[in-house]
């Protein structure tokens, strides 16, 4: 008979195990806090916990321990359970009652035996082999079934052989021992169907995540890949930055949910491009719209240079009676020159076209005097500039492919993104996603955008991922408009941005000491970009 001491202690261990399971994130540690705590209150030397398959026609084995025997099992054991499940039916579809733990699933009901070796009623072959291989006595059997909130059997708790606290001697489980083990199970069937459920909330959230990105990715194959890069690089950074110790970074740390809070800002920091005009984030030339319009101006100097060789005809044709083969040959000659002199600046207005290279100043006033200073007739037979406003400004961009108008509406992205996650009810371990996505194009000097914040007004998580899009960006080998950098060049730039306020020092100090570039180069870049990185080489901050 348990002593009312003995019983008020154990429903303080109880409600004890109660609030902890309530605060249990990790499935595998929940299970296994289930097990170890039922034993306790109980007094069982071992135990065994099953879960039902989610087909609900077999018992898995999730955890496994018998303390004298020194068996540990599945759960954060580094021994997994090969047993196989135990089926609910037999061959012929009638439920298998002969198992314990099976007809406690079935008939969702409590079986406790005194003594397995006088039970006539189950089948405990498998546990007669099983003492004869170890030596070991299975006695006293407690399974107790496990309901979620609906009255639905999810697993089974078997516990096996109470010990009397004072002798030591195996002895039955007691009416209090039953009691204590079905409210436990009652409690962790809760906890297991809330985590479970938090588990599919999280799933079918990140899952609506990756169908942004999958949008954006359908929008341009060219940037699909950072929506996914960038969260893995800002992971690396932060992990490296939390793993730091010393200098002003030591105070820094995360646990799991600020772990997670950061993944999902990551996955969402571009989510406002699916807002973006897709010709605009896939512009991969000056002239690009819906198709690239250099086609347009090609066929412009075709026309020009049809134009001069009829002119050159007309005036040797006017030469027939005449024949002077003299004037003839300098009619030929001045018509080549000038086809020459339109080659050579569709030649240039084509490499102009790619941006691939800053213009200089005499590039600039080139363009804009072909532009103004050339004619030329039209469809409809009108003469007009050769080029337009509109294409002398794409022309004159001095370094990539994008108008200040159209770096704008690129830049909006961020806005949008902005927008788009503050509209969302975010729980209190995720309210933080809108200010880490949304302060990756922020400087450090203030200059950044769209809400010009200082260092001083950003968080860590912000400033680490400002690291990671600015060096997913210049490494990425699926632009449209350049390849990507290697190593060396693009660490470069980074200590520039280092030295000059737009990224954090001691960020970049952490990714280069840690060799957080390295890693990622290693996962993401191709072997031709990975090259040998002298930091001694750059200038002195």
């Amino acid at each position: 008979m348990d002593s009312i001491e003995d019983l008020l202690k154990r429903l303080e261990q109880l409600n004890a195990i109660g609030a902890a399971l309530s605060k249990e994130r990790d499935i595998t540690h929940l299970l296994e806090s289930i097990l170890i705590a039922a034993k306790t209150i109980t007094h069982a030397d071992g135990g065994t916990l099953y879960r039902v398959t989610p087909d609900g026609q077999q018992l898995q084995f999730e955890i496994l321990r018998t303390d004298s025997l020194h068996i540990a099992m599945g759960g954060t054991s580094e021994r997994s359970i090969n047993f196989p499940n135990l089926p609910l039916k037999d061959a012929n579809g009638r439920s298998n009652d002969s198992l314990v733990a099976a007809y406690t699933a079935i008939h969702n009901q409590t079986v406790n035996i005194a003594d397995a070796y006088n039970e006539p009623n189950f089948d405990f072959s498998g546990t007669r082999q099983f003492d004869e291989r170890t030596g070991y006595r299975s006695q006293s059997f407690l399974a107790v079934p496990m309901k979620d909130h609906e009255g639905d059997v999810i697993g089974v708790l078997q516990l096996i052989n109470a010990i009397h606290p004072g002798t030591g001697s195996v002895v039955p489980f007691s009416m209090a021992d039953q009691s204590l083990a079905e409210s436990l199970a009652s409690q962790a069937a809760i906890a297991i169907t809330n985590r479970n459920l938090m588990v599919q909330l999280e799933t079918l959230f990140e899952s609506f995540i990756s169908l942004i990105n999958l949008a954006i990715d359908e929008k341009s194959h060219y940037t699909g890949g950072h929506c996914q890069r960038v969260p893995a690089l800002t992971m690396m950074l932060a992990e490296a930055v939390n793993a730091t110790r010393d200098g002003p970074l030591a105070d820094f740390t995360m646990d799991d949910r600020d772990r997670y809070e950061l993944k999902i800002a990551g996955l969402l920091h571009d989510c406002g491009k699916v807002t973006t005009p897709v010709h605009v984030v896939d512009k991969a030339t000056k002239l690009q719209t819906l198709f690239d319009r250099i086609d347009l101006v090609d066929t412009r100097f075709e026309v020009l240079k049809r134009d001069i060789e009829i002119s050159a005809l007309r005036e040797q044709l006017a030469l027939r009676d005449v024949k002077d083969a003299a004037v003839e040959a300098q009619i030929s000659a001045a018509s080549r020159a000038a086809i020459e002199v339109l080659n050579s600046d569709r030649n240039f207005l084509r490499e102009v076209n790619k941006g691939a290279e800053f213009m200089k100043d005499a590039d600039l006033v080139r363009v804009r005097e072909m532009g103004s200073n050339r004619r030329w007739r039209n469809a409809h037979g009108v003469e007009t500039e050769f080029l337009s406003s509109d294409e002398i400004e794409n022309l004159t961009v001095r370094g990539g492919t994008l108008t200040s108008a159209e770096r704008d509406t690129i830049n909006y992205h961020i806005v949008a993104t902005i927008k788009m996650l503050e509209q969302l009810p975010w729980p209190k371990h995720l309210r933080n996603v809108p200010e880490y996505a949304g302060g990756h194009h922020e400087r450090m000097d203030g200059k950044g955008y769209p809400k010009g914040l200082t260092r001083d007004q950003m968080s860590v998580q912000a400033r680490v991922m400002g690291i990671a899009d600015i060096f997913e960006a210049l490494t990425a080998k699926d632009r449209p408009y350049k390849q990507g950098m290697k190593l060396s060049q693009a660490m470069g730039i980074m200590h520039k941005f280092r030295t000059g306020g737009h990224i954090d020092p001691d960020l970049f100090d952490v990714f280069v000491n840690q060799g957080v570039y390295r890693r990622y180069a290693e996962q993401f870049l191709d072997p031709w970009q990975i090259d040998e990185v002298n930091p001694a080489s750059w200038a002195p901050a």
